[in-house]
């Protein structure tokens, strides 16, 4: 399947890196590997060159009150960096930081604003009306909210935003994860696999196995595999002009 991509993989936490790097060369899939510190970013940037990859600079909510001494870190990478992700807030797993995450989150959407033309894959784990709030309705830049999982009210608060979803394998096999695809636009759906967080026939999902979304999401949108391969590339190329 040509026209391949995903806006959301984690390679730096692939167990074989070089293998899996080999693999999004030889099937060309336009990767936006995130990274969860500004260190692991650093550290990645100096490991990758693939006209195939773009590495994103991270700061995974879940990290922030145990790696604080990061901060100033993403704030001196930040203006040379257009791909900014894994970002956000997380209020399940880490309520107990809720007040040094939303400050977080709130400096880092302000600088971007002042920057412009950022792309941001963020994180919003039951704390999809505090992400949205926080972004707003005029962000000057591209918001994807990956693995969306909030409230119906909440994202179409953020489709009425302009922000896209990126869905993954894991969202097709629930129910509530088809209920949020059924309601994305066709020109707000992007893929990601979240890999190695997803797993697909008991094995961690792979970059040449991304094609297995597509087919899904076609299903839930009722339309045929190459319409819906079409759109979700299209919606790409406008993502990262």
């Amino acid at each position: 399947m040509a026209n391949l991509y995903d806006t959301h993989f984690h390679l730096d936490l692939q167990e074989s890196k070089g293998e899996v790097l080999k693999e999004i060369e030889n099937n060309q899939i336009y990767t936006i590997a995130v990274t969860n510190l500004p260190p692991l970013y650093e550290k990645l940037k100096k490991e990758v060159n693939s006209k195939f990859v773009r590495i994103a600079l991270g700061f995974h909510p879940e990290l922030i009150a145990q790696y604080q001494k990061y901060i100033p870190n993403m704030w001196r990478l930040l203006p040379d960096v257009r791909y900014i992700g894994e970002v956000g807030i997380d209020l399940k797993v880490g309520k107990e930081s809720k007040g040094l995450q939303l400050a977080f989150f709130e400096e880092l959407i302000d600088k971007c604003n002042t920057f412009g033309n950022k792309v941001l894959s963020v994180h919003s784990r039951a704390s999809a009306s505090e992400v949205i709030s926080i972004i707003g309705e005029n962000f000057n830049g591209k918001i994807i909210l990956h693995w969306y999982s909030g409230t119906k009210q909440n994202q179409e608060q953020a489709i009425s935003n302009g922000y896209y979803f990126s869905v993954n394998y894991a969202m097709l096999n629930s129910d509530s994860g088809k209920k949020i695809i059924g309601n994305i636009p066709n020109d707000k759906i992007l893929l990601e696999t979240d890999s190695p967080f997803t797993s697909i026939n008991g094995h961690t999902y792979k970059p040449s196995e991304i094609g297995k979304i597509v087919e899904g999401i076609a299903l839930i949108k009722n339309m045929d595999i190459e319409s819906m391969q079409n759109i979700l590339w299209n919606n790409f190329v406008t993502l990262i002009s």
